[in-house]
């Protein structure tokens, strides 16, 4: 499959790996369309704001792991960059705290929080980025694309397709897929390895506080998964997302827990959580937070990657796969590097 000047291409999601392939071509002859089925973009690397505050519900921060996420960074802009100084710590099942051995040198993230990634990497392109649209169907017909969403709104025709969502719903949506009137073989064949990639669910709970709470630590991360709660994040560590004299946790629970208490409401759940927290941080206090918040991701951490190669006869129709879950390393920075390899696969097909 080549691409040409003026051909039209659609990333299916709006999340880092999809804004990390229209970043990539922002100076291609490539029509870049976005489809997003939210209201927003960046995914995981998400952010709210309520009552003042501002916090990152999903992806905490980003990790420069080499030399070229922080060049990114920087070109990206350094106005409102921010980098969280103090240390990510450990506990165990019992609740014991100690220092951490992570070898962060940065951990960064944004004064008005981490979904500045994909914004400003998506400043950068001619991408048309239309969000509230859920992708249904996929048809190839004649060498070129339409995809329907669930509204039965028809999009296209563009010449590839590249599927950005997580492992499950790729898998869904290539089972929904239809070439020249048939599904070839390799088109069964990478639906079902694709299925076959596991994820574990996270339901993220926010709790604010009318006081201080100073700690030694940005976070804390429970080392041996044998808590219910997986990860507990001060927001008031970041520079602009907590008003003076007040604090909000981030906490994320293990996936076993989040998977039995998925549809428990927030009021029931969040009066569980609050308590565990109050336990492991020894402080009363914060079984009563101030106002509450949460967010359930059904889909948020891979457990394991993929042998892309199951994916590389796709190429022939058209169909790029891109996302953090193809290595198995569920990281901000690894989904906006797989989207530009992805990407320039494409142009070195072109």
């Amino acid at each position: 499959m080549t691409l040409s000047s003026g051909d039209r291409l659609c990333v299916v999601g709006a999340g880092l790996a999809g804004t990390g392939v229209a970043y990539r071509l922002r100076d291609e002859p490539i029509d870049v369309t976005i489809l997003e089925k939210s209201r927003g973009v960046g995914g995981r690397a998400a952010t709210r704001r309520k009552e003042g505050c501002r916090y990152d519900h999903g992806a905490n921060y980003i990790k420069d792991s080499d030399d070229r996420t922080t060049d990114l960074l920087e070109t990206l802009g350094e106005d409102g960059l921010a980098d969280i100084s103090e240390p990510v710590w450990t506990f165990d099942a019992g609740g014991e705290i100690a220092p951490g051995d992570r070898q962060e040198t940065h951990k960064w993230t944004w004064q008005s929080g981490i979904t500045q990634f994909a914004k400003r990497l998506l400043a950068e392109t001619d991408a048309d980025v239309q969000k509230t649209t859920r992708v249904d169907t996929l048809a190839r017909a004649g060498g070129e694309w339409t995809l329907t969403d669930t509204d039965s709104l028809n999009y296209g025709p563009f010449d590839a397709v590249v599927l950005s969502p997580p492992a499950p719903q790729t898998a869904e949506l290539l089972a929904e897929t239809i070439i020249d009137g048939g599904r070839p073989t390799a088109l069964s064949s990478a639906t079902e390895a694709v299925r076959d990639v596991p994820f574990r669910t996270i339901r993220t709970f926010v709790f604010q506080y009318p006081f201080e709470l100073e700690r030694p630590y940005y976070a804390l991360v429970n080392t041996d998964r044998e808590h219910e709660i997986g990860w507990l994040a001060r927001e008031s560590c970041k520079p602009g997302h907590v008003p003076d004299g007040q604090s909000l946790l981030v906490v994320q629970m293990a996936p076993n827990w989040s998977n039995d208490n998925y549809s428990v409401s927030l009021e029931a759940a969040a009066e569980t959580v609050a308590g565990m927290v109050a336990e492991l941080l020894g402080d009363e206090r914060l079984r009563e937070p101030g106002w509450i918040d949460d967010q359930g991701w059904r889909y948020a951490l891979p457990n394991d990657g993929l042998d892309t190669a199951c994916l590389s006869d796709l190429r022939e129709y058209g169909i790029y796969v891109a996302g953090d879950w193809l290595s198995g390393n569920g990281r901000a920075h690894e989904a906006v590097w797989c989207g530009i390899d992805v990407a320039e696969t494409i142009v070195e097909n072109s």
